[in-house]
């Protein structure tokens, strides 16, 4: 990736690194990253300024600093301040703190519509670049530790009061607010592309029968879905870090954006269909066992199932809302295209399922 070189800031009394693509608030971070280094210029101990994604960035330091480096993440002051409370709360309450990075600081600008969060670097071997049969299992494995030690625990009154709810409310309120958004659309008078032509009629169709099936979903989570537990909300195996030992792994979770309440199932299916189908017995097997070890019992194969093709396309019905809306409130020009390819994935997990039955 490239590096930004550091030049002076023309607003600064003092040099400062190059804003790599003209970030807000970023005289504020410099300014708590300068608080962090115990009042030593950052220019003269950051080296480079590395995008890793939208939003965040890996700033590199000189032998001086207390760290090789840090990454630096710019979020929506509600994430802000549920990803600190986990950080500092929620997951040292279930004796689990060492399963998020430690947040080593944070900046808001004046105005308090961004905030910057200063992480401790894990670097870049994620179980998506490296998925390695015993990472992998050992990931399963304390993923069900921490939804063990989380389910009916006196912390997730709290992680409700500030997260997100991923049960079956969120399948239904998505799945309604994706056919409010297509009906907006087509009341609107907005003509599909002749690229694009019957999508939204075919998106609604599918959500309103996914809508009239809410009841037989709803019946197999009052009795496979388990007790509430705490949720990462984004599991994807970018978001997913093995350290330590072959004996003794530890897991790391970044990226905590959507922590919230609600079934295992939700986290599991975010990371089972990050593997190739032939894969996802075997490590849902270990998730099992671990939680198995804890008193705690999954269901059927077929409950399972049902749970996580309801969390997945309740995923998928959020990703229909978005484009709509960006569709009525401006014709914007990725719109048409983004709901084409959430139909593309409705597709696959059709195919799916077909054939595993």
């Amino acid at each position: 990736m490239t590096l930004v070189e550091p030049r002076p800031h023309p607003q600064a009394g003092t040099r400062d690194i190059a804003n790599p693509r003209g970030e807000p608030a970023w005289t504020e971070l410099w300014q708590c990253i300068r608080a962090l280094l115990q009042g030593a210029d950052p220019t003269d101990r950051v080296t480079s300024v590395q995008p890793l994604k939208a939003k965040v960035y890996r700033l590199e330091f000189d032998a001086r600093a207390p760290w090789s480096s840090v990454v630096v993440k710019r979020v929506e002051p509600a994430v802000a301040q549920r990803t600190r409370l986990l950080a500092q709360r929620w997951l040292p309450a279930l004796g689990m703190e060492h399963v998020c990075p430690r947040l080593l600081g944070a900046a808001a600008d004046r105005r308090g519509e961004v905030v910057w969060q200063i992480y401790q670097d894990l670097g870049d071997d994620t179980l998506a670049a490296r998925p390695a049969p015993e990472r992998v299992e050992a990931a399963a494995q304390q993923i069900a530790e921490l939804h063990r030690r989380a389910a009916r625990h006196g912390v997730l009154p709290d992680v409700r009061r500030f997260g997100v709810g991923l049960g079956l409310e969120y399948f239904a309120t998505n799945v309604r607010d994706a056919i409010a958004a297509l009906d907006a659309l087509q009341a609107a008078g907005i003509q599909s592309p002749t690229s694009h032509a019957g999508l939204p009629e075919r998106l609604l169709a599918r959500l309103r029968a996914l809508l009239a099936d809410a009841a037989r979903r709803s019946a197999v989570f009052e009795r496979a879905a388990g007790p509430d537990t705490l949720l990462h909300g984004d599991l994807w195996t970018i978001n997913v870090f093995v350290t330590g030992t072959g004996a003794r792994p530890e897991l790391r979770l970044v990226d905590w954006d959507r922590v919230g309440v609600g079934p295992f199932s939700y986290d599991l299916s975010t990371f089972l269909l990050r593997f190739p189908a032939e894969q996802r017995p075997g490590i849902l097997d270990c998730y099992r066992d671990a939680a198995a070890r804890g008193g705690w019992q999954l269901g059927s194969p077929e409950d399972l199932a049902l749970l996580f093709d309801t969390a997945e396309r309740a995923r998928y019905a959020n990703r229909v809302i978005w484009p709509a809306v960006a569709l009525l409130q401006e014709r914007a020009a990725w719109g048409f295209p983004e709901l084409a390819e959430v139909e593309r994935w409705f597709l696959a997990l059709d195919g799916e399922e077909r054939r595993t039955l």
